[in-house]
């Protein structure tokens, strides 16, 4: 039996994923392939290239992204990425798809042409920025002329890339919105706004799904709640640990792939 994993994006609350796949890890519940979103792209790039959840949050937590940043001289956006591609040149040395241990698909969004562009092949690394490039925030990343931006804005999870791939989809969404906002300023309902209409997106490829994990309790956690890593961590292995402890029959199908 063959397991994908299909993984949101959700900035600082990705690191959620990572708790989520220790504890399938932790069941011999592994991918054999991966679709990821944004931040749910760069995990899903991790794991595709061998490393494990844990080395992978190290990795990650460890790496003083804000040190790599500097101002885009332009109108798009306020960050450049590009100063990255360098860094992950060290995690990933052939910066290829073709390189990775498992198939990977990111999605990242065509602003040129105002469509999803998915990214299975060739290059690596600027797919993994493009998918992350929060519109505004960073400024987009250009491949082959057009200019792409984060994937969430069309497709937040991508489940429906790898559905025809695996005989059993876990969806993972990190990036729940609260049922209520106490934020009365302009840049919390403007996240809390893109919030929902990345969820909105994101619960529509839900049905894709087999098995569907979404940690409620990340909902309290800010894009850019990066010094929190540690905490939304905990709280995507808490939460996977039990669901797979309260509901053992929907992981059957999965325990069972050992026997086949």
């Amino acid at each position: 039996m063959k397991i994908g994993f299909a993984l949101s994006g959700g900035g600082a609350r990705g690191f959620a994923h990572l708790g989520v796949a220790q504890a399938l890890y932790e069941k011999d519940i592994k991918p054999d392939v991966i679709s990821g979103t944004s931040a749910g792209g760069i995990v899903g790039a991790f794991l595709a290239a061998g490393y494990l959840p844990k080395r992978t949050y190290e990795i990650i937590s460890e790496i003083n992204f804000l040190k790599y940043f500097r101002p885009a001289i332009s109108i798009s956006g306020l960050i450049k990425l590009e100063k990255i591609s360098d860094l992950l040149l060290d995690y990933f040395p052939e910066n290829s798809f073709e390189a990775l241990e498992l198939p990977l698909t990111i999605a990242a969004v065509n602003y040129t042409k105002g469509e999803v562009a998915y990214f299975n092949s060739g290059e690596l690394i600027k797919p993994m920025l493009a998918s992350a490039s929060i519109p505004v925030v960073f400024d987009p990343i250009e491949i082959n002329g057009d200019k792409m931006i984060d994937g969430g804005v069309m497709n937040n999870m991508p489940a429906q890339t790898i559905r025809d791939q695996a005989d059993y989809l876990i969806g993972i969404n990190c990036n729940p919105v609260a049922k209520e906002s106490n934020d009365n300023g302009m840049k919390g309902m403007l996240e809390r706004v893109l919030l929902m209409a990345i969820n909105y997106n994101t619960y529509d490829h839900k049905q894709y799904c087999d098995l569907f994990i979404e940690p409620k309790k990340l909902d309290v956690y800010k894009v850019f709640a990066l010094s929190k890593a540690q905490e939304i961590y905990d709280i995507g292995y808490e939460y996977a640990t039990k669901l797979l402890e309260d509901a053992p029959e929907a992981i059957q199908p999965l325990l069972s792939k050992n026997n086949k």
